[in-house]
């Protein structure tokens, strides 16, 4: 038998980093996200020999213990899936499992589209499958959000788990005490579509270490620096803005919204953005966006821009001779699916 998971990964679309504490704890925050046709898998193949192996083929990487309660935590880049195997065991099976984990992104780590967390939620909705947990949407996100950020102190917000979850276009609310709201959103089919055609994500070829921006960012709303507080304050006002937008189908409008954002963005914390992104930034709006928006914490990954009218054509032209790759996809109903074959 082999069990099987994927989840979608996400382009949050206004609001990010709102949802990071202590930023959410103190102002409350709300991010607007939807996901779309790139995924996070898991495969997990029980055994029956006393050893548990954890496959990464992107990166030809094996890990091979014996079948123990509690794997080593020793920095290394099998840790999110040890660290969700022990809580697992911890939390439900109560006894050593045996069996090999496979793991697979559609995009590269570091990308910005909520690779860690997505692929936490795909590993538990595997094991979730095999083990029959009694664990609905919003269980499975928090537990994903408990692993990476308490269990294993990886610095990140809550949004990404989530999204991966539930899947489609969500206004999420963070509040105090690890307090979520999803408000899934009722988008009609031709805005969802349009929104597909004018939506360009482009990868820039470089990645980036979020945990080192976004525990930048926690600095300055601990150290009440102004210019960051109010640069977060009004990124979270797009998440209204863009939101309305959508649903009202003004969709042109999300381009002049988001390049308001780009200067905020930038004012959260040091590193954000970078002389490639700014020189990324300026070609697309040139050869015809209206705005755009850098997935993610920033400093590397992805970045998204709104083509008006046939605009994308000649924005992609553009883009494709810096040397990065514009990436086909499109926004997705389904959040986290599992099966199993027998």
């Amino acid at each position: 038998m082999i069990i099987r998971s994927k989840a979608p990964f996400r382009l949050g679309l206004a609001g990010g980093g709102t949802d990071v504490s202590p930023y959410s704890d103190i102002y409350g925050g709300c991010i607007l996200n939807a996901t779309i046709s790139l995924y996070a898998y898991a495969n997990i193949e029980p055994r029956n020999d006393n050893k548990i192996v954890f496959r990464i083929p992107q990166t030809n990487e094996e890990y091979i213990f014996d079948s123990v309660k509690e794997l080593p935590i020793l920095g290394d880049n099998a840790d999110l899936m040890k660290g969700i195997y022990n809580r697992v065991v911890k939390d439900f099976a109560d006894k050593p499992l045996s069996f090999t984990l496979t793991c697979a992104l559609e995009v590269p780590f570091g990308s910005g589209l909520g690779t860690s967390s997505t692929l936490a939620v795909a590993i538990l909705g595997a094991y979730t499958e095999w083990l029959t947990l009694p664990l609905g949407e919003y269980d499975l996100a928090y537990l994903a959000y408990l692993i990476e950020r308490s269990d294993l102190g990886q610095a990140g917000g809550k949004q990404d788990q989530y999204a991966a979850a539930f899947g489609g276009f969500n206004f999420m609310e963070f509040y105090a005490d690890d307090k979520v709201i999803v408000n899934p959103l009722r988008v009609r089919n031709e805005t969802i579509n349009e929104l597909s055609n004018n939506m360009l994500l482009y990868y820039t070829n470089t990645g980036r270490n979020s945990g080192d921006i976004i525990e930048q960012q926690q600095h300055n709303v601990k150290s009440q620096k102004s210019k960051s507080i109010e640069a977060m304050h009004q990124i979270k006002k797009q998440a209204y803005e863009i939101k309305e937008a959508i649903l009202k189908g003004n969709l042109d409008e999300i381009g002049h919204i988001l390049h308001r954002g780009w200067e905020f963005k930038r004012d959260m914390a040091d590193g954000i953005s970078t002389p490639l992104f700014e020189e990324i930034y300026k070609t697309a709006i040139d050869a015809g966006a209206s705005g755009g928006k850098i997935s993610g914490a920033g400093g590397g990954g992805y970045v998204f821009f709104y083509c008006p009218a046939n605009t994308q054509f000649e924005v992609s032209k553009a883009l494709e001779e810096l040397g990065g790759r514009v990436q086909p996809y499109s926004f997705t109903k389904k959040g986290l699916e599992t099966w199993h074959t027998k």
